[in-house]
């Protein structure tokens, strides 16, 4: 019921075309993952997912074994019965929550800021598995790596996630050697958990450790490389910014055995996806489209910026709450099929955002949905075509 073929087309990166089938459909790679943490994507309905194109989408274990437990789930027919979606879906771990709960988020990484008013829920972290504090009631919860499995299992995505620790840029190399190994051997417990009860309905992931060290990727890679993994993710610290992150996932491309998805944990940059699938990334997943759009923000292309007269700086997204757009009769992009552009003006998106109308969220939900599914298709017919590059400076500011 799973299978991933993949040919390259391109005679100068590791880029390729793919199809991922799984029990709920084919997905056609490079492709992403949109973000519905708690069985939801935030301002939009599984339905109008479709309607833009969505291939496959992720939920989150943390948030779902807390709020409203996997029996729950389970009982209302898994997470496609639960929230309505009929299409392929992925759970992480809950590894990430382990990381993000005490040192922040990958943002926060990324930007080298890790500052946090919200109290830090991670007790401890040990052989057995993630000691922490419920959010919701301040309960104290043990995440093992069979307590994972068996959660995912319940939930019942057809991608599901190892257990693993995801250390930060700033621990030195021995503590990164010692985390990556203590997920080895998670991934080894994760693994012997799933197939356990396994029957063609769920296929696990491996997550390749290693922090920033060349060597730790290859013993890690080499590591997943060995274990009968049906794919692959690329995990631990990405490094301190963007030009690390880079190199991170270069050198953690470079020993992964080719004949498996790979998967890149938590980034969605325009710019990172068009590098990551250069090195060979089949699948991203990020929140930052939707958030994006909690926050005003519409992803669009350079061609949108030519075609502004005051000559703004460039970015890959436009801040609809700026007083620029205020009398500005224009759709967010008038090449844009959504069905936001279609309809309404930024103007109106800027009114709505001013009122604090819910509305605001959806159509620019809507935008940013369509905007990455339409990158994705653009960046498969390039590879194809072998125009990877060419097609990459009409999506980069």
């Amino acid at each position: 019921m799973f299978n991933f073929t993949a040919t390259n087309h391109s005679q100068t990166s590791k880029a390729r075309l793919g199809k991922l089938s799984t029990p709920h459909g084919t997905i056609e790679t490079p492709a992403f993952i949109f973000c519905a943490t708690k069985a939801a994507i935030k301002g939009m309905t599984p339905q109008s997912m479709r309607q833009e194109n969505t291939q496959i989408i992720l939920a989150n274990t943390y948030h779902l074994m807390l709020q409203p437990g996997p029996e729950i789930v389970k009982q209302m027919g898994g997470l496609h019965g639960f929230m309505g979606w009929d299409g392929p879906m992925l759970t992480d771990s809950g590894g990430f929550q382990i990381f993000s709960l005490g040192h922040g988020s990958v943002t926060e990484e990324i930007k080298r800021t890790r500052h946090s008013a919200r109290p830090k829920s991670l007790l401890k972290i040990n052989e057995e598995g993630a000691i922490f504090k419920s959010y919701i009631n301040g309960k104290r919860y043990t995440l093992t790596p069979e307590k994972s499995i068996q959660v995912q299992q319940a939930l019942g995505a057809d991608f599901i996630v190892v257990l693993d620790e995801c250390t930060p840029f700033h621990v030195d190399k021995s503590y990164t050697e010692q985390s990556m190994h203590l997920s080895h051997r998670w991934a080894q417990r994760s693994l012997q958990e799933f197939q356990k009860g396994q029957s063609g309905v769920q296929a696990l992931y491996g997550i390749t450790q290693g922090g920033v060290y060349p060597d730790l990727r290859k013993i890690s890679a080499d590591f997943v490389n060995n274990l009968p993994f049906f794919g692959h993710a690329v995990g631990g610290s990405l490094g301190a910014n963007k030009t690390q992150m880079a190199e991170v996932v270069e050198m953690a491309m470079e020993p992964l055995d080719p004949s498996r998805p790979v998967h890149l944990l938590g980034v969605g940059g325009v710019s990172d996806i068009f590098y990551g699938v250069l090195q060979g990334i089949d699948t991203f997943d990020c929140v930052h489209p939707t958030r994006l759009a909690r926050h005003g923000g519409a992803l669009v292309t350079p061609r949108v910026w030519e075609s502004m007269t005051e000559d703004p700086k460039r970015r890959e997204h436009m801040n609809l709450r700026n007083a620029r757009f205020r009398e500005d009769p224009r759709p967010i992009d008038e090449t844009c099929k959504c069905q936001t552009c279609k309809n309404f003006s930024r103007a109106y998106i800027h009114h709505l955002l001013k009122a604090r109308e819910l509305l605001a969220l959806n159509l620019l939900t809507i935008h940013n949905v369509h905007f990455m599914n339409r990158l994705l298709a653009a960046i498969r017919q390039a590879i194809s075509l072998n125009q990877l590059e060419e097609e990459k400076k009409k999506w980069i500011p």
